[in-house]
């Protein structure tokens, strides 16, 4: 009986683990079955991202002299089944296929299957990329360097801040360059601020602040000055060019910070005349008959100290067989002999109408009770109205249509 008992109890363990084992392996199965149902998102991605990433090492290899790769496009498996995509019978997707199972390298075709996620097609990158930055690239004939700088303003403590970033491309009389910067904040041209001095360098990267005080009010009538200077072996300074940027046309404010670059002009190094000189671009537009006038700057004005001045501002006529058509003003600076305008004006202008129109540009000063007085005059014009520069100023914005012709001329009381 005991011997009986035994090997039933033997029996029932044995059948018990065989039940066990049946069941477990039924049940991998049923597993194994419906696991396409049970990826979840990381497995998915990660699989997939490790076959995108063969994929795209093979195209490399194949595709080495192209110029741009092109990344594949997927259908997720979440979005399986929906109608937004007709395959016809030649591209077929592989459906059945394990999705553990990586695909073997090489070419595919335009639909396949990555780990449950379908490759419809590819996507150029270059289609989708920014436009390059070419500031740094693109210098024009006869550029003499150009200078990177940023501004901000700070509405409560009433600070200008300049942010002097760096200069390429510099052009110095020496083999070596130790450029510097100087940095006025225009009328006043007794005070500066200046920069490190770095040594051997075209392309120096200066990275330094400034901070002018300047209140709201008189900020959009003040323009930032930067001299850019060579140090020779002697301690000469000697000038290689400067940016004039006028603040009266942007927008200030902390939340706007500005990064600009502009290229280096070279100074008028020649004295100025007797009653001081104004510089101002011209061009004409052919096309739709247009003529454009640029007033820049004027420099060593004689103001008249008798009396206190209300602003200094220029006026830019145009004239046809010295018969007035139509004026124009710059908006009026507190009375500096120095004033930077950049303003730009407009008129109409047949081409036949050339040979007999000129510009007359006046600098005048307006003082309080007073009437507007004559600081200087130029016109520029064609032969019958001109000789010298101003006509030479004229013939050359004729002889280069749509460019802006720029030069600076003497001014003078004769009318």
């Amino acid at each position: 009986q005991a011997v009986a008992v035994a090997g039933g109890i033997i029996g029932g363990i044995l059948l018990f683990v065989l039940l066990g084992i049946t069941a477990y392996l039924l049940w991998k199965k049923f597993c194994r079955l419906f696991s396409y149902e049970k990826l979840i998102n990381p497995v998915k991605t990660t699989n997939a991202n490790a076959i995108f990433q063969d994929q795209a090492n093979s195209e490399i290899q194949l595709k080495s002299t192209s110029r741009s790769r092109s990344v594949p496009f997927i259908i997720p498996p979440t979005l399986h089944g929906r109608d937004w995509v007709h395959l016809t019978n030649e591209e077929q997707v592989q459906a059945d296929s394990d999705p553990y199972m990586t695909p073997p390298s090489g070419p595919r075709s335009s639909f396949h299957s990555l780990a449950g996620a379908y490759v419809v097609g590819t996507i150029n990158p270059d289609l989708y990329k920014f436009p390059e930055d070419k500031s740094e690239t693109d210098f024009p004939d006869g550029n003499i360097g150009r200078l990177w700088f940023s501004i901000e303003y700070e509405q409560e403590s009433e600070r200008l801040l300049v942010s002097l970033i760096k200069v390429r491309k510099l052009q110095p009389p020496a083999d070596s360059c130790s450029p510097f910067v100087k940095i006025y904040l225009l009328p006043d041209e007794r005070s500066y601020l200046q920069s490190k001095t770095k040594r051997k360098t075209l392309n120096p990267q200066f990275d330094e602040n400034f901070v002018f005080q300047v209140s709201s009010k008189m900020l959009l009538q003040r323009t930032l000055k930067f001299l850019v200077y060579h140090v020779d072996k002697q301690k000469k300074h000697h000038l290689l060019g400067q940016v004039i940027f006028p603040l009266k046309n942007e927008a200030l404010t902390e939340d706007n910070k500005l990064v600009i670059w502009r290229d280096l002009e070279k100074e008028n190094l020649e004295p100025p005349s007797e009653h001081g000189d104004i510089q101002f671009s011209l061009s004409y537009n052919d096309y739709l008959g247009r003529l454009t006038v640029v007033v820049l700057r004027a420099r060593g004005l004689k103001l008249q100290e008798e009396s206190p001045a209300v602003g200094v501002y220029v006026k830019v006529s145009l004239m046809n067989h010295n018969k007035f058509i139509k004026s124009k003003k710059t908006a009026a600076l507190l009375g500096t002999p120095n004033p930077v305008y950049n303003e730009t004006f407009s008129f109409k202008a047949d081409q036949t109408e050339l040979d007999t129109a000129s510009l007359s540009l006046s600098v005048l000063q307006s003082n309080k009770g007073e009437k507007t007085l004559l600081l200087g005059r130029v016109v520029v014009g064609p032969f019958m109205y001109t000789r010298g520069k101003e006509l030479e100023h004229w013939n050359e914005m004729i002889s280069k249509p749509k460019e802006l012709v720029k030069r600076w001329h003497a001014l003078c009381h004769s009318t």
